[in-house]
């Protein structure tokens, strides 16, 4: 049985409970990372941590991450429950106000941390010499993507409207030019080129995304942000996503259009053997 974290109290997961009036439950009143644990070290932790705090300050949550306490917090959760491979999830609300009301509850109220372990093969998985099929779907969700709030039910939707069309995933599409996935930044690749939406309120501002960019940089590899459409999308040479647990995936298949060959492509394999070499070596 895994052992989670709430509260300040390290428990048995079938002990830890939240009050229904949490704010976290009624209104989808939260932030949340995922920090991929690889050889039992986390990987991208800064920046998670960073992302964390401008989520809960564009939220107005009065919340002072302490990141020595979250580090600490993090690797006593990897040790109890001796994860290898895998992730920490996280998750900060505005707690329980004692009732239901739309307005904020007073500043003093405290708030809810909840965080557990997730055991998952992240590296060497079949994904990354298969790839993964997409299709597209309107993006309707809120406009402030750029905020990880646990608000996840249309992510959820299409991730199921996906995977009811016989696709893996799906990447999500306004007027006209893809945003992202589900959960992960979404990537083409055109003579060479990269090319990758830019950031705005309009997409989550992927801690993952910024690194494999970094990488991109290193291998002297061409990165044009800009919003790209389905049709550039479908006549790519090869496409991936990025995200915490997936790294680079290859993506073979847009709505039934074989990418490029139609296999995994070099780009993405590249990216993904430095993104794992440079983060191994800084991991935590």
């Amino acid at each position: 049985m895994r052992t989670v974290y709430l509260n300040g109290e390290y428990i048995p997961e079938n002990e830890a409970n939240v009050s229904i009036f949490d704010r976290g439950f009624l209104f989808a009143d939260g932030v949340y990372e995922v920090t991929t644990v690889v050889d039992g070290k986390l990987i991208g932790f800064d920046g998670h941590i960073e992302r964390l705090q401008r989520s809960l300050n564009e939220l107005q949550m009065n919340h002072k991450v302490d990141r020595e306490e979250m580090l600490q917090i993090h690797r006593e959760l990897v040790t109890r429950n001796n994860i290898d491979q895998g992730m920490i999830y996280l998750q900060i609300t505005r707690g329980n106000p004692g009732d239901r009301d739309f307005a904020f509850p007073p500043a003093d109220t405290p708030i809810t941390i909840v965080m557990f372990t997730q055991e998952k093969q992240v590296v060497g998985t079949s994904v990354e010499t298969k790839g993964l099929k997409v299709v597209s779907v309107d993006d309707l969700r809120w406009g402030r993507r750029d905020i990880k709030t646990v608000q996840l039910l249309y992510p959820s939707l299409a991730k199921m409207e996906a995977k009811a069309r016989g696709a893996d995933d799906a990447w999500m599409v306004q007027d006209g030019f893809v945003t992202e996935g589900t959960s992960n930044n979404a990537y083409i690749v055109k003579n060479g080129k990269i090319i990758t939406r830019n950031l705005s309120n309009d997409i989550l501002h992927g801690i993952t995304r910024k690194s494999v960019l970094e990488c991109a940089r290193l291998l002297q590899m061409e990165v044009e942000e800009r919003p790209f459409t389905l049709d550039e999308a479908y006549g790519a040479d090869e496409a991936f996503a990025t995200s915490a647990s997936g790294f680079t995936n290859p993506i073979v298949e847009i709505d039934g259009n074989k990418v490029g060959s139609g296999a995994p492509g070099p780009v993405g394999d590249k990216l993904r053997g430095l993104y794992l070499e440079e983060n191994r070596k800084a991991a935590l």
